[in-house]
């Protein structure tokens, strides 16, 4: 039985292009592939509203009803989930990957002014939106749910915390947030879970 198509989503000052060497690894194994550009204006876009437009972009895509995997790549991992949760994506999703994205909150995102950057300030230890994706995480009850992380995360801080809630958890063989998607010994481990039927 055929996989279905795969959703990609991008973090903050990041771009599709992002995802090119995971493609590469990919090779065409995992198409039809989905990997919209969500402009966050520098992170003062509220991640529910680039869920909402992640939602948008699936639906123009793939219609309503096609079930979907989805990897979340930092702040694109709380997108997706939010998208996830909060705005019924769960129910046509197979499988959800979080990479190296803060689902508990970031440090270095606390001295962030809301009335400024929304989108980081939604990443704080203990922000509005964290607290409501995990009070209530039973939408998520039927998708396969996995996290990835690097402890020495310079960018979600501390790296402990770039894991959901719940689900398993799997470290990278990184040291750097930004390497999670360049490093050979990381994108095998992605590789081989996109594929994993």
């Amino acid at each position: 039985m055929p996989m279905p198509p795969l959703v990609l989503v991008h973090g903050l000052w990041d771009t599709p292009r992002l995802f090119r060497r995971l493609e590469q690894q990919l090779a065409g194994a995992r198409d039809p592939l989905l990997i919209p550009h969500l402009s966050h204006r520098l992170g003062a876009t509220p991640l529910l509203s680039l869920a909402e437009r992640l939602g948008e972009e699936i639906e123009q895509r793939f219609g309503r009803q096609q079930p979907i995997d989805v990897l979340g790549f930092s702040m694109g991992g709380v997108i997706a989930r939010s998208w996830l949760q909060l705005l019924g994506g769960s129910q046509r999703t197979r499988r959800f990957l979080s990479v190296a994205s803060p689902q508990q909150g970031t440090l270095t995102a606390q001295g962030c002014p809301r009335a400024l950057i929304e989108g980081i300030a939604d990443m704080k230890v203990g922000s509005a939106l964290l607290r409501r994706l995990n009070a209530d995480h039973r939408a998520l009850d039927g998708v396969e749910c996995l996290s990835y992380f690097t402890p020495t995360d310079q960018v979600v801080v501390p790296g402990w915390r770039a894991v959901l809630p719940f689900g398993p958890v799997r470290p990278l063989p990184v040291w750097l947030h930004q390497n999670v998607l360049s490093a050979p010994a990381s994108l095998e481990l992605l590789r081989q879970e996109l594929l994993r039927p």
